[in-house]
């Protein structure tokens, strides 16, 4: 089973199919086929950012200088 491709290699082949689908110059079935693979990289993309931004945390630091974790994207309403 070929091994998943990374965020970078994934946004990559979304470039690509982008690029080629935006000459305009493929035969209708390739057309499709790239999209498809297009979309699938888009997912890839999608799935690797949620599962990023689940683990990123921010230290916070406690009056007493203990650090707390905080879970990445909360916001307490301040500036």
């Amino acid at each position: 089973m070929p091994e998943e491709m990374t965020f970078e290699q994934a946004l990559k082949s979304l470039e690509e199919a982008v690029a080629q689908l935006e000459k305009g110059q493929m035969p209708l079935d390739e057309s499709l086929d790239c999209f498809e693979a297009g979309v699938q990289s888009a997912n890839l993309c999608r799935k690797k950012l949620q599962a990023v931004e689940s683990r990123i945390e921010t230290l916070m630091k406690n009056a007493d200088g203990s650090f707390m974790t905080e879970p990445f994207g909360e916001d307490d309403g301040q500036d």
